[in-house]
């Protein structure tokens, strides 16, 4: 039975090692029925699976072993060695500590992280991870390495959200390999006083990689489901204002979409992709997502 990884959103399980990759492992597993369909098969270099013989196939691929066994034809499949650099950037400013039932959006980022990178390590990819605010950077450079992924979650609940989006963006110049096919997943809330964060994103697309823009948005903060007077407070800043929920949704809301649809567009404009995931959906999606742009990559 497919365990329900909802049940295991709680801080005290993502907040460790060990519950961080058992929720990853649930989510990705529990949503693909076998991860070796994900993969391309061919001839290749290792063998990897059996499947039914069909009409077209070449019959060298014949395992005549099976046939003689069981007396049905099989085709042995191939792994092709089509491995690529998976690059995770987090934005790890203060906003990003949001919470909305005890979850923050640094919490939401990092279990959606940990299951991308446990997706990209089944496939053999090498993954890294750079986490980045006025304050410090977090680095952890690509490896395709077995024990890797245990230090990519350990560097992962390291990061703490300081600050705000940093003004100079010269850091991410050492974290770019511009010589290497690349697929670039940047988590963030967007939140920024300019466009500081957006020309971030933008120098970051090459004619050698594919960057995805992961916007995180709790529920509330898009359906401004709040009653009564309500103070809200800029983490980042700490400026405060208070508003009637009532008078203000309306507005709200319009200045939000305009505000989500003007950056998408902008970002689709550079070939940049950009998906908007709220905290109270299914993070199924980004698996998707990653399966389809990794492919178009290959």
């Amino acid at each position: 039975m497919k365990q329900d990884y909802h049940q295991l959103l709680q801080p005290e399980i993502i907040n460790s090692i060990s519950g961080l990759s058992l929720i990853a492992k649930v989510i990705v597993e529990g949503h693909f029925t076998g991860l070796n369909q994900s993969r391309r098969v061919g001839q290749g270099l290792q063998f990897s699976q059996y499947r039914a013989y069909q009409p077209g196939d070449d019959m060298r691929l014949m395992d005549w072993k099976m046939l003689a066994r069981s007396g049905r034809y099989y085709i042995k499949q191939s792994e092709i060695d089509t491995h690529i650099t998976v690059k995770f950037i987090l934005d790890a400013s203060k906003s990003m500590a949001h919470k909305e039932k005890e979850i923050s959006k640094m919490d939401h980022a990092r279990v959606l992280i940990a299951s991308l990178a446990y997706l990209a390590e089944q496939q053999g990819d090498a993954v890294g991870l750079f986490a980045i605010n006025d304050q410090k950077l977090h680095s952890l450079y690509p490896s395709g390495q077995k024990q890797h992924y245990k230090m990519f979650l350990h560097q992962l609940l390291q990061i703490e959200n300081e600050g705000k989006w940093p003004t100079d963006s010269h850091s991410f110049q050492k974290i770019h390999d511009s010589g290497q096919k690349e697929l670039i997943f940047f988590v963030t809330d967007l939140h920024e006083e300019g466009e500081e964060l957006t020309a971030t994103i933008k120098q970051l697309k090459k004619a050698t990689n594919e960057v995805v823009v992961v916007h995180i948005m709790g529920g509330k903060e898009m359906d401004f489901s709040y009653n009564g007077n309500i103070l809200f407070e800029d983490l980042e800043s700490g400026k405060r204002v208070k508003v009637n929920a009532k008078m203000s949704r309306n507005l709200y809301l319009s200045l939000l979409n305009t505000r989500i649809d003007t950056v998408k567009n902008e970002l689709l404009s550079h070939n940049i992709g950009y998906q908007l995931f709220r905290m109270d959906e299914p993070i199924g999606k980004a698996l998707q997502i990653f399966i389809k742009t990794r492919s178009s990559i290959l």
